[in-house]
């Protein structure tokens, strides 16, 4: 039976298992939506690109199938790159839709015209642009197949609008099973053999895949051995903190203690991760170590240093193999020490604290005391009461960095954050969370800077019933560039001051209950949200807030006002 190809599209994506695209809608791909109208796959209507695009990315990092994305041409494909920029270097699996002018209009620099792969062919695995209505099912696999395989990243699919409301007779193609590659049991006692002979061994955790909980049986098995398990910056969710063998994070905000270890070991396993310049602060330090990579890379991209073994293997598959093997016969002649002593350093780091720091009287606070909120009590309050379950999404920004050093994670899939260091990823993060898992608690932990770069996704997550909890810290600066300012321009700041609303009232403003909401195209499914916002200016008010903010039904948000000199607590902080 003859259908359109943007109809052919739709149904592949369907027989892919895909649940969710986040889209904002264009008149270059109409055909593709009228197709979505009768498919079991959600569409959820973003209101920015970039968002979309976030979310998108979130939802790939938290299922471990690709996420899917949709855009219109020109303006809309330029504010989508922010988050194919994003999964390129977090290296995670995103299909990016692209609307395109119709072919009789291509290089005549028509309305809104561009050129795909001159834009993206950069920071994507492939390109690929339908042009042909018959081969349309069978490029929307490949492009599934190629964002999920390998190194994990972002295709961009170009959808020109009269290709796509051509018919064709094509079959709708069905994805192969693609079985990951198992280490061979050479590889493995290589493996355990260098394990055996390390005084000082160590595991790195890191990227995607790790959504099984397979971290937890790899950490069972470095207890056993002796091992202690790092992590790469956020991916430390790969593993329960309550592992013995946890030892912390590497990468921004990290503990000097952490860096010291990973500097000293003399045997460096990197799963599903790789040496880069964040992991070794800069490529200064664990370049030493014997190092074996295991990784579903051959070109090892991003990493740098020495590969003594290199293994192709994904971080589940590896696991499964490995601990299949006696851990003991990779202990050699180790006691726990080197184990425990690294543990133990991460432990003091992450435990709850007040900030140390005082702000001078005259740092023009803006809060109910002359000091604002202590973000390390807060914090830990914050970690109490989500007992390591919760869903953390991050942006970027200072921030964030008391959410790292203090919340942990016991369940997998529960950390989404812009590797690259982009803003604007915690709020579409959390909402995509929310819909993805909707019976587990999603919070953002954000900057009054990154919450304005996507803040306008609160509106998507009333519109589809997702309900997120939101922390913005309010210091009214782009707080980690005045921190640069004041290493190398002191007492100067130049173009990082803001002025920013009461979010907690901007929050409280949605209500779907209302008959314009409902007017408007609002679910019926979710009518009745209202939004919950508090404004927090003292210490002794944030647990209560959140509490409130923790028992709302539906989006919640805590407008935290905190000192403009408030820095992060330092790294060697850990008495």
């Amino acid at each position: 039976m003859a259908r359109s190809a943007g109809h052919l599209i739709v149904d592949t994506l369907e027989n892919a298992g895909t649940e969710r695209v986040y889209a904002v809608p264009g008149e270059s791909y109409l055909d593709v939506l009228d197709g979505l109208y009768d498919s079991s796959v959600d569409t959820v209507v973003c209101r920015q690109e970039g968002g979309a695009g976030f979310m998108a990315l979130a939802e790939s990092r938290l299922t471990g199938r690709p996420g899917i994305a949709m855009v219109t041409r020109g303006p809309g494909a330029a504010n989508a790159m922010i988050a194919v920029h994003t999964a390129w270097q977090d290296a995670t699996a995103l299909v990016l839709f692209v609307g395109l002018v119709p072919l009789t209009d291509r290089s005549r620099d028509s309305f809104q015209e561009f050129s795909l792969p001159e834009w993206f062919s950069s920071t994507a695995k492939r390109v690929i642009t339908i042009d042909d209505e018959h081969r349309a099912g069978d490029l929307t696999a490949d492009a599934l197949r190629i964002a999920a395989s390998g190194r994990p990243g972002p295709v961009v699919v170009g959808l020109p609008e009269d290709v796509l409301v051509r018919l064709t007779e094509s079959p709708t193609p069905t994805l192969p099973e693609a079985a990951p590659p198992i280490p061979a049991n050479a590889e493995l006692e290589s493996l355990t053999a260098r394990i055996a002979a390390a005084e000082r061994p160590a595991f790195v955790l890191g990227g995607d895949g790790w959504q099984s909980g397979c971290g937890a049986d790899l950490a069972r098995f470095a207890t056993a051995a002796g091992v202690p398990v790092f992590c790469d910056w956020r991916a430390y969710d790969a593993l329960p903190h309550s592992s013995p063998a946890w030892a912390g994070w590497l990468g921004y905000g990290r503990a000097d203690a952490v860096a010291t270890g990973f500097a000293e070991a003399d045997l460096l396993i990197f799963v599903g991760c790789t040496r880069s310049d964040v992991a070794s602060d800069g490529y200064t330090i664990g370049f030493d170590a014997e190092t074996v990579l295991v990784s579903l890379d051959p070109e090892a991209t991003q990493h740098a240093g020495r590969i003594d073994q290199q293994i192709l293997a994904g971080p589940q598959s590896f696991t499964a193999a490995l601990t299949r093997l006696d851990a003991a016969a990779s202990r050699g002649s180790r006691t726990d020490d080197w184990m425990d002593e690294r543990a133990a350093a991460q432990a003091r780091f992450a435990a709850h604290r007040p900030d140390a720091q005082t702000a001078p009287a005259d740092s023009g606070s803006h809060g109910a005391t002359p000091h604002g909120v202590d973000l390390g009590v807060a914090f830990g309050i914050l970690d109490d009461r989500l007992g390591g379950e919760a869903i953390l999404t991050y942006g970027a920004g200072n921030a964030t960095i008391w959410g790292h050093r203090f919340i942990r994670h016991n369940t997998p899939a529960s950390l989404v954050g812009a590797r690259n260091g982009a803003m604007g990823l915690a709020v579409p993060g959390a909402v995509a969370a929310s819909l993805a898992y909707p019976d587990r608690c999603a919070v953002a932990i954000c900057g009054d800077g990154d919450f304005l770069m996507n803040g306008q996704e609160v509106a998507t997550a009333f519109a589809h019933g997702s309900k997120p909890l939101i922390i913005v810290v309010d210091n009214g600066v782009y707080g980690t560039i005045v921190s640069h300012q004041e290493n190398h321009y002191p007492g100067r700041p130049s173009g990082t001051r803001m002025v920013n609303p009461n979010f907690a009232t901007w929050m409280s403003a949605f209500d779907t209950s209302s008959s314009g909401a409902a007017s408007a195209g609002a679910d019926p499914s979710v009518a009745g949200l209202t939004g919950h916002g508090e404004r927090v200016e003292t210490t002794e008010a944030f647990g209560p807030a959140l509490d409130r903010a923790l028992a709302a039904d539906g989006p919640a948000l805590i407008h935290v006002l905190i000192d403009p000199a408030t820095t992060p607590p330092a790294a060697d902080e850990i008495a």
